[in-house]
């Protein structure tokens, strides 16, 4: 089974849309801020991510968790090879040595993931901070009803398209109600009622930050907005 975004034909779009996710694993990986112009270890990353390209299918899960796999497996390679085996995160040499030689790739999957995971968290957290909200604001004002959860949704993806609201709700940290009602026919009671929950979705949809979070949001429904 191939995706669409991983087709030859497609691919140039595909990674360029991407470079952020592979300077953010590769500068994790490394500990330091990379130089995508100087730095050997980008490079190194970009092929492994197009390596990752060609030898995922859907059985691996995640085709992101599956890239960074791939990544950082080739990055060690490196290192090892250029003796900076220091600039891992792991530098212990026993659990080096079980990544390179032991640990099933499915086990490091589900720690890669749950890392990359918690990092994001917190990102959000401190960014949610700013707009004067927090985890407990959004859990205590999600709506329990799918149908209104999907239409949040598709709300903030029209969001995102619209560069005045996006600059709005940067610069003043508070919702442009008016605005976001007249883009997307929607009623003011329900934009200001759910108001702190489109905030976060809003935030999670726009930025390029938040790969994982994003897998938990349902978008099936994406284009069809109701009142």
């Amino acid at each position: 089974m191939e995706l669409d975004f991983l087709r030859k034909e497609n691919r140039d779009k595909f990674i360029k849309d991407s470079m952020n996710f592979i300077y953010k694993t590769t500068n994790r990986i490394c500990k330091k801020n990379l130089d995508d112009k100087n730095d050997d270890e980008i490079s190194i990353a970009l092929i492994a991510f197009n390596k990752a390209c060609d030898t995922y299918n859907y059985k691996k899960g995640s085709f992101f968790n599956y890239a960074s796999i791939i990544i950082k497996n080739s990055l060690i390679d490196f290192f090892k090879k250029s003796n900076k085996a220091s600039h891992l995160i792991w530098n212990d040499e026993d659990t080096f040595n079980s990544i390179d030689n032991t640990i099933s790739i499915n086990n490091f999957n589900i720690a890669s993931e749950n890392y990359i995971r918690m990092e994001e968290i917190k990102l959000l957290n401190d960014e949610l901070k700013l707009y004067k909200l927090s985890f407990i604001d959004i859990a205590e004002n999600c709506p329990k009803h799918k149908d209104t959860r999907d239409n949040l949704l598709n709300i903030a993806l029209a969001c995102i398209n619209s560069q005045t609201i996006i600059s709005s709700l940067q610069n003043k940290k508070q919702l442009p109600i008016k605005e976001i009602c007249l883009i997307t026919n929607s009623k003011r009671k329900l934009i200001e009622t759910w108001r702190k929950y489109l905030i976060a979705l809003i935030i999670i949809l726009y930025s390029d930050n938040y790969t994982y979070i994003k897998g938990y949001l349902n978008i099936e429904k994406a284009g069809d907005i109701n009142d």
